[in-house]
């Protein structure tokens, strides 16, 4: 115990023995972020040995590179920078000179060849010269298998008349290039590490690039906030949850019982032959029966057809209204309807006596005004009583 004590004491010994605090730590002055411009003053016997770096480019982009070379030429000689075009091989190469004083100029000179080859224009390319701008160029063409799905998820990067990558452009104060299976991107080191999470979040298929732009609007205007500029903004930032679409199920087919026995071999055509016994018969013969078998084909193949014409001639089945009376009626109903009717005709032969009629029906209606129409009978009436 006591020896694994003074091990763990001469190891904190030693551990952050050179972590002394500087003096320049807890200045408020000094902006650590902050990237001097390079004096030439600062190296001026220059460079001792020569330093080179090469790309390659895409054919159908020497004809442009043609055109911008001495753009790019007059940019690099400022620096003290010498490039060569080499269109028998496709290569830009760019090295060092006497001339050369910043020594980490040849970097920036193969960023800006580099970007060349990735279809950046040249005017845009030149300005990674600059030290506060950097590049970073993102490699997404073996983040996803099929080539479909790819192609879908850098569309989506894009977006609609390219808005969505103008969008991310504003956000992020880069410069955004999708090219083929790269994403070339200019602009400080805070945004190019933003551009690099969003991209390979599309491309994974991890987070919408819309939620990224949602996200970094409301980090701007929290910013803006003096009261919540030094604060935590991970509970004022929206949590979006990925969504998984619920995906047809596939029908497991049902699994047969393991046999170690290879299934039997179907039969040839010249064991079914000789099974029926047509291998035996002559050529005439075999002939015959296959226009036999022909025949009897056309036959039934005209019958359908012929049966299928005549079918819209054949008039519909029209429904049969059945009776009572008919077949299958009772004759007890038949005898109660005779019956019925007879005594209607005896009740409408009889007159009317005057005992039957109702004298209040007459006093009821002698308030109201006489109708138009009169009975044969209330004339008859009348004529009685006179």
């Amino acid at each position: 115990m006591a020896a694994e004590e003074e091990q763990q004491t001469k190891k904190g010994k030693t551990k952050g023995k050179h972590d002394k605090p500087k003096p320049w730590d807890e200045d408020p002055n000094v902006d650590r972020w902050k990237i001097e411009k390079f004096d030439p003053s600062w190296n001026e016997g220059g460079m001792l040995e020569v330093s080179a770096f090469s790309t390659l480019f895409p054919q159908y982009r020497e004809k442009y590179l043609q055109e911008a070379w001495p753009l790019v030429k007059s940019a690099l000689k400022e620096y003290g920078v010498t490039c060569e075009l080499n269109l028998v091989e496709g290569s830009m190469t760019v090295s060092t000179t006497r001339k050369t004083r910043d020594p980490y100029i040849i970097i920036k000179a193969r960023d800006l060849i580099k970007l060349l080859s990735r279809s950046v224009p040249a005017p845009q390319a030149i300005k990674i010269l600059d030290d506060e701008v950097q590049c970073d160029i993102i490699k997404i063409g073996n983040l996803v298998r099929k080539k479909e799905r790819f192609v879908k998820r850098r569309q989506q990067l894009v977006g609609p008349n390219s808005s969505t990558l103008k969008a991310l452009e504003i956000l992020t104060s880069c410069y955004i290039l999708v090219q083929g299976n790269t994403v070339a991107a200019m602009g400080s080191f805070k945004g190019l590490k933003q551009v690099r999470r969003i991209v390979e979040d599309c491309i994974q298929n991890r987070m919408h690039p819309v939620y990224h732009i949602e996200i970094l609007l409301m980090k701007k205007e929290l910013a803006n906030n003096p009261a919540l500029a030094n604060e935590n903004w991970d509970r004022l930032l929206p949590k979006f949850k990925k969504k998984n679409v619920k995906q047809k199920k596939v029908k497991s087919k049902e699994k047969k019982p393991y046999t170690p026995f290879p299934p039997p071999q179907p039969p040839s055509k010249i064991d079914l032959q000789l099974e029926s016994g047509e291998y035996f018969l002559s050529d005439n013969k075999k002939f015959e029966k296959q226009w036999r078998e022909k025949q009897e084909k056309q036959a039934e193949k005209t019958a359908e057809n012929k049966r299928k014409r005549e079918a819209a001639f054949i008039p519909p089945e029209e429904p049969v209204k059945k009776n009572s009376t008919q077949v299958g009626g009772d004759q007890t109903d038949v005898a109660a309807i005779a019956e019925s009717l007879k005594k209607k005709v005896k009740d409408f032969g009889k007159p009317k006596s005057i005992e039957s009629i109702n004298p209040q029906t007459y006093i009821a209606s002698s308030g109201e005004q006489p109708s138009r129409k009169k009975s044969k009978r209330s004339k008859s009436e009348k004529s009685e009583n006179l």
